[in-house]
């Protein structure tokens, strides 16, 4: 069974502290060894006239010790440290480094097609933004990966093979397996164990490197008999083996870090689709086709860890493997499964994105229910897939088109600001034909029709979509946008719940991509500390009311944060910007306080039993500022 979305969000650090503790491991178990090898050359006096080697190593130096230490720490925490910074770019950097190539919306291969539009409805599902998707063109086996630090600027990457050789509904469930990477945080960890690894592996190359410079100064002088040019072949051949004992060790730490992880992506993946035929199918594929899920990219050894399947086959590979097992994976989804693999190579692409019933179809809701709406949050359902299909198939086709490109998805922003008074829409509407790029303001106008007949429930799901296009402005064009969106919002001199909803989720996802934006670390563990900030939440979510408070409503939040004393702050304490201030912090919390903050949230909410849209926006966008992606929450 899968573990829920806090809870996998603390098995992942603990799991970050484990890699650290292996790596300190791996680090003094190579600097040990370099050290006896360093005894031994310091010790070395050549051979007597019988040839005879003459050695007197001195086993303790502490004088060589420290040289020593400090030059592994040098080699292999700059080389760790190098990684990382080059792997900042998120997985964009992983995929490219792959091989992949980022599809567009407007591609015309079929198959390609139906993996975006898969992508597209997993990430509505659950509440993310739609990742980029990169496919590996040239590789024939059945794989797939999601890389990145955040859902913020994950991606998912696909081989060519899994276009080819699944059906749809297979494909869904490699995508619902790779999502569960991005919400669980595995993918974080991964990336990072990508990073941390770099470094061990330096000590080889650094061997070569030695080992063939000796031989060549030896081919230059062929009457050089000497100690040193023994001495660097010794060293060079010496890293070399120890390299080889930094690459075990890594082989090591990915398998001990990755192979359970692998077994929950794929009962999460189940939990999302209700199919575990769609998964497991997926790895009989895998076992009866010829390519397997090989990936032959010359950059997958430091990646294999973050696909679906075992990405590399023979010698340490299959003793120390990344991926538990083919036909284990498959009987814990398919405990009737008889060791058959399935060989067909050329199935039939399903255009249905499942058998369920639409959820969001008919008059727009307008109210919702957040019963099981914090529950949900990491752990999107069948139902919410069904949701996010049927959304976008009932978008009208200006806004399908407009949403997935640029140019469009700025001005159908705009349009989502546009307020209905006629003062404020004039005035808005000017300030767009001032300092909009040029045609922005008539597509604008052209759109708003369509938006305002728009379910109220479409909006934060237009945002996500609309994300990956606005990814894709250059910083001018962000830095317009940005300002423009601002004046929007300001045109009417006031700030309304969805406005404000609006602006902090496109800071929270954009300002990562073009700004040098930190990711929040752990800094609250106590509930009591955090107790100023919960109380200017929950005053804003009662501001937030059209009318008076449910009687209890209040105390019954701060009791499920165990600080019954807390009171509800007048206005003038309570503002955007204090509620701005008060997030950034509560996004510092541990998974389990950010689980009560969320609750008291939903409980304050739902308490006198009517939750508007408005209401239930404001908490997905808490719960998006948090750091936890809450799924569409359902009629």
């Amino acid at each position: 069974m899968a573990t829920d979305f806090f809870e996998s969000q603390d098995a992942a650090r603990r799991s970050t502290g484990r890699l650290v503790i292996l790596f300190g491991l791996a680090v003094v178990a190579i600097a040990v060894t370099i050290y006896a090898l360093a005894v031994g050359l310091v010790g070395y006096h050549g051979q007597d006239r019988t040839g005879a080697i003459l050695l007197d190593p001195n086993w303790w130096d502490p004088e060589l010790m420290g040289v020593v230490a400090l030059a592994v720490l040098v080699l292999v925490g700059g080389g760790s440290l190098y990684k990382i910074a080059q792997l900042r770019g998120g997985g964009q950097v992983v995929a490219e480094q792959l091989g992949g190539r980022l599809l567009h919306r407007d591609t015309t291969d079929p198959q390609e097609r139906v993996l975006l539009n898969v992508v597209e409805e997993m990430a509505l599902a659950s509440g993310t933004p739609t990742p980029p998707v990169y496919l590996l063109e040239d590789e024939e086996g059945i794989n797939a990966f999601a890389a990145g630090f955040s859902p913020n600027d994950a991606v998912i990457g696909v081989t060519r093979g899994t276009l080819h050789q699944l059906r749809r509904d297979e494909l869904q469930g490699v995508i619902a397996h790779e999502f569960s990477h991005i919400l669980n945080g595995d993918m974080q960890l991964n990336i990072r164990l990508m990073g941390v690894l770099h470094g061990i592996l330096l000590i080889g190359i650094l061997g070569y490197f030695v080992l063939r410079s000796a031989m060549y100064s030896s081919m230059g002088r062929r009457s050089d008999r000497g100690n040193s040019a023994i001495m660097l072949l010794a060293l060079g051949g010496g890293l070399i083996v120890i390299g080889a004992l930094g690459t075990f060790f890594g082989k090591w730490i990915k398998a001990s870090v990755s192979r359970q992880r692998e077994f929950l992506a794929d009962a999460s993946a189940v939990q999302f689709t209700r199919d575990p035929d769609g998964i497991a199918g997926a790895l009989k594929r895998i076992g009866g086709f010829v390519s397997g899920s090989a990936v032959a990219s010359p950059n997958t050894p430091e990646a294999s860890h973050l696909f679906f399947g075992q990405a590399l086959r023979g010698g340490l590979n299959s003793i120390f493997a990344t991926h538990p097992p083919l036909v284990e994976r498959i009987r814990r989804l398919d405990p009737s499964f008889d060791g058959e693999f399935t060989t067909v190579e050329s199935p039939e692409h399903r255009s249905a994105a499942g058998g369920a019933a639409s959820q969001f179809a008919g008059a727009p809701a307008s109210q919702v229910s957040i019963e099981h709406a914090v529950e949900d949050i990491g752990r999107p359902t069948l139902q919410h897939l069904a949701y996010a299909a049927e959304l976008v198939r009932s978008l009208p086709a200006a806004i399908t088109e407009s949403v997935h490109e640029s140019y469009g998805a700025r001005a159908l922003i705009y349009a989502l600001l546009i307020d209905r008074d006629p003062d404020s829409r004039r005035a808005q509407l000017e300030w767009l034909s001032e300092n909009a790029d040029r045609g922005v303001d008539a597509l604008t106008l052209k759109l708003l029709p369509d938006v305002e007949q728009l379910d109220p429930r479409t909006r934060l799901p237009l945002i996500d979509m609309a994300l990956p296009a606005l990814r894709d402005l250059s910083m001018g064009q962000y830095r317009a946008f940005r300002r423009n969106v601002d004046e929007l919002v300001r045109a009417d001199a006031r700030i309304d719940l969805f406005e404000w909803t609006l602006q902090r989720i496109l800071i929270a996802h954009l300002a990562q991509h073009f700004e040098p934006v930190r990711a929040p670390g752990i800094k609250y563990r106590s509930m009591r500390r955090l107790a100023p900030h919960c109380t200017i939440l929950l005053s804003s979510l009662a501001l937030a009311r059209a009318g008076a408070d449910p009687e209890g409503a209040i105390e019954r939040a701060a009791n499920t944060l165990g600080l019954p004393e807390l009171v509800k702050l007048p206005a003038e304490r309570c503002g955007l910007a204090q509620l701005d201030g008060a997030l950034n912090q509560l996004a510092r919390a541990t998974p389990s306080l950010k689980r009560q903050v969320l609750q008291a949230c939903a409980e304050y909410i739902a308490a006198d039993g009517r939750v508007a849209i408005a209401e239930a926006e404001l908490l997905r966008a808490t719960a998006d500022a948090l750091g936890c992606p809450m799924p569409p929450i359902l009629p």
